[in-house]
């Protein structure tokens, strides 16, 4: 997301991965619908180089370019890249592949994404986000970049589908007839149509600028359609009160595919729920922070909550529930499915006292996992929370082994987790093992503060190209797409 943690609190929590052996998938089983390839055994990234340009730290044997950069790269359809790089999703095969960068922009904003006739969702939202398509060669080159969907607001990240589009997802919820101002570049406006929806986007060119509303409007972060199309899992990215994990559900025997998108545009479409997590009691866990480590590979029962509103005309979503209804977390982000289930992540907890409830347990991050046939979802990863990173003057003694906030989600060809920090200090990109170690794979080394206080912004957007020979990654701000090749299936596989 745009504002990070550092806007949010004075400092943070980090810390190495916590994760123990439960009973979710293997990393066989654990494999990303979207890919076949066997799973073997999972070694340790070797220590990363500092890059001679400053850019990305990387393993000995990995290298990378960079296919855009905000401000700069021209785009086919007039201007130039949009800024705010966040979500991205890699589709195609041999020379045909292409990749679609959500733009986690506000109205506005002079990095925004072009209006361009036919893409114009809201037209108030003038410079605002949207996505852009990139063509690329299968070898992380840029063989152009146009605009695929305009006129939405902070799109934050999405999914893809299994027909080979993007679901790309506004993590905002403007009204129509609000006005707004962007402080960064002066500009003014009134929206027109309502926000915080998802959108389809095409990467051949394509658009279809009209909001699936079934899927609900509030804070949106990601989503996946399950393996059996039934069903979609979203992400709430959201705080005061927490966000939300939802899942939609069709009618009796209604399978998604593109000839049934349409159906989507409809707000009373199907059935939108939000999860509760059940205790042995049978009574609903409130927060996800008052479970710990000590729960890492331990299946609670689901069940979902019919969501009374989901337009949210009068009342947000997620404050349509009264207490001890639903199970709320503090900004739910990345969603990825797999044949199993799916993978969400919440980035953090607060400490007590500050919008977190007085007996739950903060840390720095929570992967878990839901499996369809079992409907029970499992703590898979758990980053500790530690006191002392919360000291302005800390520097960690080995920054490659502090991790924090993982946010964006993507599950590797071979079954393991890429995850994008989004936390304090150095910025990575990891390659995590569920109920395994996590370990760095890259380290951006642009620093957008300055000597005195470096600033190191998120990573977003980890997605490998349909042959899995590159790993695409945003860095969302200055806003660079960067493709790493090397030798993904000696460490991954």
């Amino acid at each position: 997301m745009v504002i990070s943690r550092r806007g949010l609190m004075a400092s943070s929590a980090a810390g190495a991965g916590i994760a123990v052996t439960g009973s979710f998938p293997s990393l066989a089983e654990a494999r990303p619908r979207f890919a076949a390839t066997p799973s073997g055994p999972h070694r340790p990234f070797p220590p990363l180089v500092d890059d001679p340009e400053g850019i990305l730290a990387l393993p000995a044997g990995f290298s990378y370019k960079i296919l855009t950069r905000a401000g700069e790269t021209a785009l086919e359809t007039g201007g130039s890249c949009p800024g705010s790089h966040d979500g991205a999703g890699a589709f195609g095969h041999g020379r045909r592949q292409y990749l679609i960068l959500n733009h986690e922009c506000d109205a506005g904003d002079p990095l925004g994404v072009p209006h361009l006739p036919g893409t114009v969702y809201d037209p108030g939202a003038t410079g605002g986000g949207g996505c852009t398509v990139v063509r690329t060669d299968g070898k992380g080159n840029n063989r152009g970049q146009y605009v695929g969907i305009s006129g939405t607001i902070a799109n934050c990240a999405g999914g893809p589908t299994p027909w080979g589009t993007w679901w790309t997802c506004e993590e905002a919820t403007a009204r129509a007839g609000e006005d707004w101002e962007n402080e960064d570049s002066g500009a003014t406006g009134v929206y027109e149509k309502d926000h915080g929806y998802v959108f389809e986007v095409f990467g051949d060119g394509r658009a279809r600028p009209k909001p699936l509303k079934a899927l609900g409007r509030y804070d949106h972060e990601a989503c996946a359609i399950s393996a059996d199309r039934q069903f979609v899992f979203l992400s709430e990215d959201a705080d005061e009160p927490n966000g939300l994990f939802y899942r939609w559900e069709g009618p009796p025997r209604f399978r998604i595919g593109p000839d049934t998108v349409a159906k989507l545009s409809s707000a009373s479409f199907g059935r939108l729920a939000a999860m509760a997590i059940l205790l042995d009691d049978g009574s609903v866990l409130p927060d996800v922070a008052y479970l710990t480590s000590a729960q890492l590979g331990r299946p609670f029962r689901v069940t979902w909550v019919k969501v009374p509103d989901r337009d949210a005309t009068e009342v947000d979503v997620r404050e349509q529930f009264a207490d001890g209804e639903v199970t709320g977390g503090r900004k739910f982000e990345g969603v990825w499915g797999t044949e199993q289930g799916v993978y969400v992540v919440n980035s953090y907890a607060l400490e007590k006292g500050e919008d977190l409830p007085v007996d739950a347990v903060p840390h720095s991050g929570m992967v878990w996992f839901y499996s369809y046939a079992d409907q029970t979802i499992q703590l898979v990863n758990y980053f500790p929370y530690q006191q002392h990173v919360h000291e302005e003057t800390f520097e960690p003694a080995y920054p490659d082994l502090y991790f924090d906030s993982p946010d964006n989600v993507t599950v590797t060809p071979w079954g393991s987790l890429v995850l994008a920090e989004d936390g304090v200090g150095a910025s990575h990109v990891l390659s995590s093992v569920p109920g395994g170690p996590s370990c760095a794979i890259a380290r951006n080394m642009i620093n957008v503060g300055d000597d005195a206080e470096p600033e190191y912004s998120e990573f977003t957007g980890p997605t490998f190209s349909a042959d899995g020979k590159v790993l695409y990654v945003n860095i969302q701000d200055p806003g660079l797409t960067i493709a790493i090749d090397g030798p993904w299936g000696k460490y991954l596989g």
